[in-house]
């Protein structure tokens, strides 16, 4: 196939610094260091059990108390290696280190924080399932040079980029800076990203939602209330049938979700209630809720937008809903009006497959 009139992910980012005359460039020379670091670890991942890197760290856990699997660890170094150095970073923070990293003072330092999640559901590595790397682009306080953990604690709305790469039978790198969505394929070829999908969109209505049904003993009447009425199809109130997904990688949740709607539910349950969520607020749910707004989406707490959250911590977990949004802002109704919440939940009764042991 020819790409002599496909722009490449540099040539994109040309076009939108055009419209910034001022620019001084760090900030496409930011996200093609990404790239870099993507293109690297989507390497590492095609090689699977083959890859001798796989053999040379050993596992451990990380802050998240979560076991951190050997591509976990080189997709952090990756990120941190090809980002440190340029110049456009003051610190980056990443779900695999429990503090801030600040950029080394042998090399200069620009204006920007990195938030990332270098290797998203890596728990299907072994199952070759796909997987993916998630980012957020930060404006860092100007004039201050010692950045603390505060200095991260922005809401998504004051987000400058953000976006993920997928790793599976293709490589695609799935960007927003602020003016719609766009996908990159990379042509294993020329190395090269190529602009694919110049306009993502996420069509407001669908028939599909993804949800883990394991803990639907914790979850709360709302969310009870909207997966029981999905299941009823079309003898529902719904009055359509939908199908049900769970692919346990947010990263391919998403993609799926841009690709052809849907919802997404990982809501806040009381499973631990010392947790108000799973998924962690900076590096996942920020940088995936402004590509969803941006793609025509939705993307909220449950009961409202998750890019208004002040965050609190650096590692803050949170509940989220994202996707077509007619079904979020559903189930943002559910939540907020509690005469909605239905006394007869037929799904959840004590007969059912998902019956509650407490009862």
């Amino acid at each position: 196939m020819s790409w002599a009139h496909t722009p490449t992910l540099t040539q994109y980012l040309i076009e939108e610094r055009r419209r910034y005359p001022q620019a001084s460039g760090d900030f496409n020379a930011l996200i093609l260091d990404m790239a870099r670091a993507c293109k690297a670890i989507a390497r590492q991942v095609a090689y699977g059990a083959l890859a001798k890197s796989n053999h040379a760290v050993t596992t451990t856990i990380n802050v998240q108390g979560e076991e951190q699997k050997p591509l976990d660890v080189i997709s952090n170094e990756c990120f941190m290696r090809l980002t440190e150095w340029g110049g456009y970073l003051v610190a980056m923070a990443s779900e695999e280190m429990d503090e801030p990293y600040l950029i080394p003072e042998q090399y200069p330092r620009g204006r920007y924080l990195l938030l990332f999640d270098p290797l998203d559901g890596s728990s299907n590595i072994d199952v070759n399932v796909s997987v993916g790397s998630i980012f957020s682009v930060l404006r860092a306080p100007e004039g201050k040079t010692e950045i603390t953990v505060d200095d991260f604690l922005q809401p998504g709305t004051q987000q400058v980029a953000a976006g993920y790469a997928i790793y599976g039978p293709t490589t695609m790198l799935v960007l927003t800076v602020g003016r719609g969505v766009v996908g990159f394929t990379l042509d294993p070829d020329f190395g090269e990203f190529m602009l694919t999908h110049p306009n993502i969109r996420i069509p407001e209505s669908t028939k599909e939602f993804a949800i883990n049904t394991s803990n639907a003993r914790f979850w709360e009447p709302p969310v009870k209330r909207y997966v029981d009425e999905c299941l009823k199809g079309k003898t529902g109130p719904r009055g359509k049938d939908f199908n049900m997904r769970w692919v346990a990688s947010l990263v391919a949740e998403t993609h799926r979700i841009l690709s052809r709607g849907g919802v997404f539910l990982y809501p806040r349950d009381n499973k631990e209630p010392k947790k108000p969520g799973r998924l962690r607020l900076l590096y996942e749910c920020n940088p995936i809720g402004m590509i969803v707004e941006q793609a025509g989406g939705r993307a909220s707490t449950g009961y409202g937008p998750v890019l208004e959250v002040q965050p609190t911590e650096l590692h803050q977990r949170i509940g989220f809903v994202f996707g077509s949004r007619e079904e979020v802002e559903r189930i943002e109704q559910y939540h907020n009006d509690p005469d909605a919440s239905p006394v007869d939940l037929p799904l959840f009764a004590e007969r059912t497959l998902f019956r509650d042991e407490t009862l």
